[in-house]
């Protein structure tokens, strides 16, 4: 049986303490290539590079391992990776350890989720992992414990005879004091996980400059257990499930009623 692989990536760039934590806790799993940005994508959805060529340098991580940076954004990494870089598809992509949480519908705006998406769009299975940095008060956030969680989640994963297709499973880990064992529940996506307000102001030469920034949603804390944002509120792990399949197919059939009156019969 050939070795197993695992691609990860992230979206908070090649050095980023998340990646690093993942990457050690899963070479006890299975083969591990590193392809990730040079620079920070957060926020970057699925942004592709398709107007300049892209630069893939071979780089230490901070543990002294290699990896790999590349001058594009987390959808492309994993493109590079699947498109010709590695010696062969990877069994698993795994995405993160994101500085900060990817819930409710501001997914869509998310660069790790996104990278994971880039696999399940041609056949290879993928998960998103994402920690609640924002909570861990310390001057550096631990992220060994959602590194452990990933760990026993991907190995079980690569136990399973079949996975999913065309779906993204994207784990969300809440900040717990030391000692305090995670438990996961199966989620559905909430609402808004952050607000969003603009920031204004003059630069040094007089000219307006306008920054869009948020915050976390508190509100949310309300939300059923059931969605990913109540599940983090409460203190569990959220696991998931994203289809690409964004047709509602519910409509399909009613929408079919339009079609004489758009043609004018």
């Amino acid at each position: 049986m050939a070795e197993r692989m695992i691609l990860i990536t992230n979206d908070d760039g090649v050095n980023a303490p998340g990646l690093l934590a993942l990457k050690q806790a899963l070479e006890d799993v299975a083969r591990v290539e590193v392809f990730a940005p040079d620079r920070n994508w957060s926020a970057a959805s699925r942004t592709r590079t398709f107007h300049k060529p892209l630069r893939v340098d071979e780089v230490r991580l901070l543990d002294g391992s290699r990896g790999y940076a590349t001058s594009g954004t987390p959808s492309d990494c994993v493109s590079l990776a699947l498109l010709g870089l590695l010696d062969r598809l990877p069994d698993l992509i795994v995405s993160g350890i994101n500085d900060g949480l990817n819930l409710g519908r501001d997914v869509s705006l998310s660069g790790t989720v996104a990278a994971a998406m880039e696999g399940v769009r041609v056949g290879v299975p993928a998960v998103a992992v994402s920690f609640d940095s924002v909570s861990d008060r310390s001057e550096m956030p631990d992220y060994e414990p959602s590194a452990d969680f990933a760990a026993r989640f991907v190995r079980f994963l690569l136990d399973q005879q079949e996975l999913p297709q065309k779906i993204v499973l994207n784990v969300n880990v809440p900040y717990a004091p030391v000692g305090r064992k995670l438990e996961p529940r199966v989620t559905r996506l909430g609402g808004e996980a952050y607000s969003n307000y603009l920031v204004t102001g003059k630069d040094p030469q007089g000219r307006n400059y306008y920054w869009i920034s948020g915050d976390p949603l508190t509100k949310e804390s309300t939300e059923s257990e059931t969605t990913d944002i109540g599940a983090i509120a409460a203190g569990y792990v959220s696991i998931t499930p994203i289809h690409l399949d964004m047709t509602e197919h519910s409509l399909l059939q009613p929408l079919e009623a339009w079609i004489p009156q758009i043609d004018g019969a």
